[in-house]
């Protein structure tokens, strides 16, 4: 019953303070409408909702989000040292990583963490030939890039939902 009630309880709650931060009113009557919306939406969209997610190993996440924020840091350096530099320094191109994984949420996580890291942007997943499609900002050397994203993020994501 509780389930059919709240099928996402943490949306719920999102929701629910996202309209009373929104509405900037402490009135009840707005209270009651951001619990009624709390409710409702989460029913209403239940059946475009994914399969949930599988079980997380809680210690490997946080060592890949860990992983994740420095490579923003030290991408975002280097992005910035490329676009003030000369612009002939810059080599785009389009790289395609072959995934060892088959889970499409574990490879859209794969594909956000990409896109996440300045310098690079994930263009597809064909999930027939499960082939991560990227668009590089500077390109020296395929191989260390195709290599560094299935160590740095493919490898641990695989470990953390045990895939």
């Amino acid at each position: 019953m509780k389930k059919r009630l709240l099928p996402h309880p943490a949306l719920s709650v999102a929701i629910f303070l996202l309209w009373l931060a929104l509405n900037n009113a402490s009135s009840l009557a707005q209270a009651v409408m951001g619990l009624i919306l709390a409710v409702a939406l989460p029913i209403f969209t239940r059946r475009f909702w994914p399969e949930p997610p599988p079980k997380v190993k809680a210690g490997r996440a946080i060592r890949l989000f860990g992983v994740v924020i420095w490579d923003i840091l030290l991408a975002s350096i280097e992005v910035a040292r490329l676009v003030l530099g000369p612009a002939s320094r810059i080599k785009p191109a389009f790289i395609e990583i072959p995934l060892d994984l088959q889970d499409p949420f574990v490879g859209t996580l794969l594909a956000s963490i990409v896109s996440l890291t300045p310098g690079t942007v994930s263009v597809d997943i064909d999930r027939s030939r499960w082939v991560l499609q990227v668009h590089a900002l500077n390109v020296d050397d395929r191989e260390a890039i195709i290599q560094s994203i299935k160590t740095r993020y493919e490898k641990p994501l695989k470990e953390i939902f045990s895939c």
